[in-house]
């Protein structure tokens, strides 16, 4: 069984995280390690979930906090991009960015702060890559609610190394366009439903957006067409077409409003809802977050996407993005995450769990 060494500099760390391969749904190798490790510390009460391993300090502190990250990455490159290379000040390869550079600091942490300010709660999730009814977060908070019970949480998804506070929502749906089948050399016979999806996209393309600030940050939506498809044949006038279109909302409305708001942009046309999921507003007036911040000294800025720190806000736990690696690395084939990012990333989490 592959095993890892929490007494190693976090950089070595986050390189044997990543050389332990754990591609979603194939989490079991690093999740047995990551296990392995934690039950060797006895100041932690460890439970296994599945391929998600949750670690809790019982100190009867004032506040709890929770420090999350998932264990899965995308698959491989071929050849594969494993095992990590270091190369000029940079770890190079699958998972360094997204996000076993944050899993390692956790790690780092959970071995090394014996006796934090505040009760931790270390979450190492599976499946967080994949479709949301696989997510071990979310898995967590249907079979063991009590183990992300928390007064702040922080996941460890890469941001650069600033803070991202909360998320936007998503939302995706179909925007059908109706016409009648016709042979194409006599299209007067039938309707043209492809033609038709040319006011959809005339309607989207003078859509402006809101920026919104929410908690004093500002969050930019966005509607976009993200896909299209009609028609049967090469000699068939198209009866039926489907533009799929995504909407990324600002946490300042539901889910419910937000497709509100689209049937509205798209009245006249069937809107069938694809899927969807609530954004999180950062908390930043809540105590426990201020304290954070003041603890890093790093701006905070809003996340533009959609991440897990929306489960910790249907959770009535405020939640912020704060880790190690450029977000637009994230499952390229040079994946890579500067050295001294998680070196930095470590720091600044000590720094506030002993604060």
């Amino acid at each position: 069984m592959a095993s890892l060494d929490l007494t190693a500099d976090v950089v070595t760390l986050t390189a044997a995280v990543c050389d332990i391969e754990s591609v979603s749904h194939h989490e079991g190798d690093l999740a047995d390690a990551v296990e392995q490790a934690l039950r060797a510390l006895p100041h932690l009460e460890v439970v296994r979930d599945g391929h998600s391993v949750v670690a809790r300090t019982t100190l009867g502190r004032a506040e709890r906090v929770v420090l999350a990250g998932h264990l899965d990455t995308v698959p491989l490159t071929d050849p594969p991009n494993l095992p990590v290379r270091r190369e000029g000040g940079m770890l190079v390869g699958r998972g360094t960015t997204d996000m076993k550079g944050g899993v390692a600091v956790q790690l780092r942490l959970a071995a090394t702060v014996l006796e934090p300010s505040r009760d931790v709660t270390y979450v190492f999730y599976d499946a967080e890559e994949v479709e949301d009814r696989y997510n071990g977060l979310g898995r967590l908070a249907t079979t063991h609610p009590e183990l992300l019970e928390a007064d702040f949480a922080v996941l460890l998804e890469p941001t650069d190394g600033g803070i991202e506070g909360g998320c936007k929502g998503t939302l995706r749906v179909d925007v059908v366009t109706k016409g009648v089948a016709a042979h194409s050399a006599r299209p007067w016979n039938g309707h043209n439903a492809i033609h038709d999806a040319g006011d959809v996209l005339a309607r989207l393309s003078a859509y402006e957006p809101r920026t919104v600030s929410v908690d004093g940050l500002d969050y930019h939506e966005a509607l976009n067409a993200v896909g299209i498809s009609g028609g049967i044949a090469g000699n068939v006038i198209p009866d039926v077409c489907t533009v799929t279109v995504n909407y990324r909302f600002a946490p300042d409305q539901t889910a419910e409003q937000a497709l509100a708001h689209v049937r509205e942009v798209f009245e006249g046309y069937d809107v069938t809802l694809g899927d969807t999921a609530d954004g999180a507003r950062p908390g930043l007036d809540r105590p426990v977050a201020q304290a954070f911040v003041k603890a890093l000294d790093l701006p905070v800025t809003a996340k533009q996407g959609w991440t897990d720190v929306a489960r910790f806000s249907s959770l009535a736990v405020p939640a912020v993005n704060f880790g190690p690696g450029d977000p637009n690395l994230a499952h390229t084939d040079d994946e890579r995450c500067p050295e001294q990012q998680i070196i930095d990333a470590e720091a600044a989490l000590r720094r506030w769990l002993e604060s």
